[in-house]
């Protein structure tokens, strides 16, 4: 069964970033879905934020499948989506090319990172088998970069990244490997294209850039404990620079883009 951390699934979490999201996703990616017509599936879709962003942009797209393991979430999304929605509890675990074969289009926003590499593959290869094109985006690469910088930056963010690569009950996470892996499974089945989607936090967002500096560097320390003598101090730097409005973090993610050959429309 594919699980994922209750903490970074959360209503309020959630709620929290989706501006950011929207702000980050790439719409040159999405201009070559343009004439994209039938059912779109959304996998891990949460409270239906990758849908509300994407199907005003999609009006070819006449049904949006929205699939998760928590029925709070699509509760939720159900109810948020202006778009014709069918909202499906099932884990990602279960996807196979059949369950595809009515599908054009196939998306997923921040989830990738948090998937095994067999559950990845598992889902690159219904897409393949069943020949729809996929946009999976806001995979998290790893880059954070600080400005203004400071040496504890690069150890915060290693720390983070081992993290994002834990093992976790028998499941060993991608982490910033999910987008680049991806790719390159999708491009076995035709046109695979990225692009950079970096979420920009500082003062314009900052009760995100608190949300996301506590997290990170949460994980940090909970991969090296020695981290925690250094992190409290950084901390109170980093929110009273966003506070004075002196704060930018470029937090990276990459947008993927399959287009099966001679695929649908």
């Amino acid at each position: 069964m594919t699980r994922v951390d209750s903490a970074v699934c959360s209503p309020e979490w959630l709620a929290l970033r989706e501006e950011a999201d929207a702000a980050a996703r790439s719409t040159e990616l999405v201009a070559h879905l343009a004439g994209l017509s039938g059912t779109a599936r959304d996998l891990g879709s949460g409270t239906g934020a990758m849908t509300r962003w994407l199907a005003p942009r999609l009006p070819g797209i006449t049904e949006w499948v929205l699939q998760d393991s928590d029925p709070r979430l699509l509760a939720r999304a159900a109810q948020d989506c202006a778009a014709p929605v069918t909202a499906l509890h099932a884990d990602l675990a279960e996807l196979r090319a059949r369950d595809l074969a009515a599908t054009a289009l196939v998306t997923s926003s921040a989830l990738l990172d948090l998937l095994t590499a067999e559950e990845l593959d598992a889902i690159v290869a219904a897409c393949l088998q069943a020949g729809c094109a996929a946009l999976l985006t806001l995979n998290v690469t790893g880059e954070v970069v600080f400005e203004p910088a400071e040496p504890l930056d690069r150890e915060f963010a290693a720390a983070f990244n081992d993290h994002q690569r834990r093992t976790v009950a028998g499941r060993r996470l991608l982490g910033p490997d999910a987008g680049g892996r991806a790719a390159r499974a999708l491009a076995r089945g035709g046109a695979a294209l990225t692009w950079p989607s970096p979420w920009r936090l500082g003062s314009a967002r900052p009760e995100l850039t608190a949300s996301w500096l506590d997290g990170w560097l949460g994980a940090a320390c909970a991969q090296r404990p020695e981290l925690a003598a250094h992190a409290e101090a950084y901390q109170h730097r980093r929110l009273d620079e966003c506070a004075a409005g002196r704060l930018v973090v470029t937090v990276g993610h990459l947008d993927v883009l399959h287009l099966p050959a001679g695929g649908r429309r």
